[in-house]
């Protein structure tokens, strides 16, 4: 057994167990929180938030603060990568996201890789002023949007959509979209190395929308720039743990692990403990998978799923966490309760 009096969440994403489990929540830094509406009032948008490094630096640490979480992960936005692309990403309020689209034939390489980064600068000065106050027993978590999940933004102009425009891509024209994966694999891996070079000490790919993908065309545009994202960064110079999370992959998520070369897979809401169990490997970490629904609506209910859940992987290494985000209307009270009955879960 691990000593949690390191850097808990660290060492399990290392490959060893530690006791009580390491906690943080996938947008744990959000709208549930008044500080945080506070904080995003201050910035003219949303990008001006998140390109803002006071700003963005104390929105990392407000659940620290608050919560005491073992990680706390960069305050950004997945959409900076087409940002700094020159994609006119914008975020309307109620809307979402809005993307200037690419035309089929069209790619993302208008702009210079490092001048892409040289947009996204501000973040690694955030990721610096992070590190400098937090704890040394929290580790520090950057981040970006994996291919498939950032290039659909591109494709599509937003989210929630039903995605037919970018999967009639992957069939129509796969070499077309092969090529606009990889300029997201480069301009990618340069900034989350940046984020490493900042500070950074694990990283995470959030591959939010690979569900419902069939398995050849999975294989073809998550599976494929995963492992030339993780290849990538691995060629730059990063060694620090990579989690890979992509979501909805179902049956599909032990040869997304075993394939890209990830050190860590989150888990989503839909996982189910003796699958993961049987087809990981022992020894491989997982991070996971409260569903936000029952974090939202608390009780009895969340704390006993709580409590199945850490003795389902209490023998592996295991990062508690939620199957996708805090949502902002989850009450405070609830996060406090399951970060209570994980640090007194101890075997």
């Amino acid at each position: 057994m691990a000593d949690a009096t390191r850097k808990p969440l660290l060492t399990v994403l290392n490959g060893e167990r530690c006791d009580p489990v390491p906690i943080w929540m996938m947008r744990q830094a959000g709208r549930h929180l008044p500080e945080y509406m506070e904080l995003r009032s201050r910035a003219k948008d949303f990008l001006d938030f998140c390109y803002t490094p006071s700003l963005a630096t104390e929105a990392t640490l407000q659940p620290i603060q608050r919560y005491d979480m073992d990680g706390a992960i960069l305050f950004a936005d997945i959409l900076l990568v087409l940002d700094a692309l020159g994609q006119g990403v914008r975020f309307e309020k109620g809307v979402g996201p809005i993307v200037e689209p690419i035309e089929p034939g069209q790619r993302l390489n208008k702009v210079p890789v490092q001048k892409a980064v040289e947009r996204m600068s501000p973040v690694f000065e955030t990721v610096s002023r992070v590190k400098g106050k937090l704890d040394e027993s929290k580790t520090l978590i950057g981040f970006a949007g994996a291919p498939w999940t950032v290039g659909l933004y591109a494709i599509e102009g937003r989210g929630g959509t039903d995605k037919k425009t970018a999967r009639l891509w992957a069939h129509q024209d796969p070499a077309g979209l092969d090529l606009v994966l990889d300029d997201l694999v480069e301009v990618t891996a340069h900034y989350m190395a940046g984020q490493v070079e900042a500070g950074a000490e694990a990283l995470m790919m959030f591959e939010s929308w690979a569900e419902g993908l069939p398995d050849d065309v999975f294989e073809q545009i998550v599976m494929g720039p995963n492992r030339k994202l993780v290849m990538r960064l691995r060629e730059l110079g990063v060694d620090v743990p990579i989690i890979g999370f992509p979501r909805g992959a179902g049956s599909l998520l032990p040869v997304y692990a075993e394939v890209t070369g990830v050190n860590a897979v989150g888990l989503d809401t839909a996982a189910h403990p003796p699958f993961i169990n049987r087809e990981l490997p022992q020894d491989f970490p997982v991070q996971g998978h409260l569903d936000p629904l029952l974090l939202l609506a608390g009780g009895e209910r969340m704390e006993r799923r709580v409590l199945d859940l850490i003795e389902a992987y209490q023998d592996r290494p295991h990062i508690f966490n939620l199957g996708h985000g805090v949502l902002p209307e989850t009450p405070i009270k609830h996060v406090e309760r399951v970060v209570e009955l994980v640090r007194t879960r101890a075997s």
